[in-house]
């Protein structure tokens, strides 16, 4: 049965297109789709990217224990990952990949220990910084938010099974593919 992966690590990180170029390269991996409260951005689609959801719906959700993690994220919008799909996947021997925050990845490590834990770390603090302003996607505000958060995720990273620094994509890329391979 494959293992599961999960893989985290701070805002700007990367870890979104770490995952989407993984899939380019092999799409046996099926990677999880998160439910958020927050609205889509611009070329989001509800299913592919999110599960756009309203907060009485997430709410529903946490009871219902429909979500394998759930956690406010930069201390505003609630993501999680729906729990069947992932469950359907691994009991089928299909490789899952979740690309979660920090409090997600501790949730899942009490309820699934046997994953196989990925840290994604930038080059240098300075790297994330001009990442988070060339994504362009959050105002001021909103990035000291998310570098105050990042901050303190970056000192998780012994939480971690395994750290990859995202700093040359391809790397990072094969490093991760390498990874997901062992867990099988």
């Amino acid at each position: 049965m494959s293992r599961l992966v999960v893989v985290a690590g701070p805002t700007a990180v990367g870890k979104g297109t770490l995952v989407s170029a993984l899939r380019q390269r092999r799409p046996d991996i099926w990677v999880s789709v998160s439910a958020t409260t927050r609205a889509p951005r611009e070329g989001e689609q509800d299913g592919f990217h999110y599960y756009f959801v309203s907060p009485p719906e997430f709410d529903r959700m946490i009871s219902d224990g429909e979500l394998l993690e759930w956690a406010v994220v930069h201390g505003v919008h609630r993501y999680g990952t729906p729990r069947g799909p992932v469950e359907e996947r691994l009991a089928a021997d299909v490789p899952v990949v979740l690309e979660i925050d920090l409090q997600g990845a501790r949730q899942v490590r009490d309820t699934m220990p046997d994953a196989l834990f990925v840290f994604v770390a930038p080059p240098s603090f300075e790297a994330l910084i001009e990442r988070l302003a060339i994504r362009g996607t959050e105002d001021q505000a909103e990035r000291e938010r998310r570098l105050e958060t990042a901050r303190e995720e970056l000192r998780a990273v012994d939480e971690f099974d395994v750290t990859i620094v995202n700093d040359v994509l391809d790397d990072a890329v094969t490093e991760l593919e390498g990874i997901v391979a062992t867990a099988r």
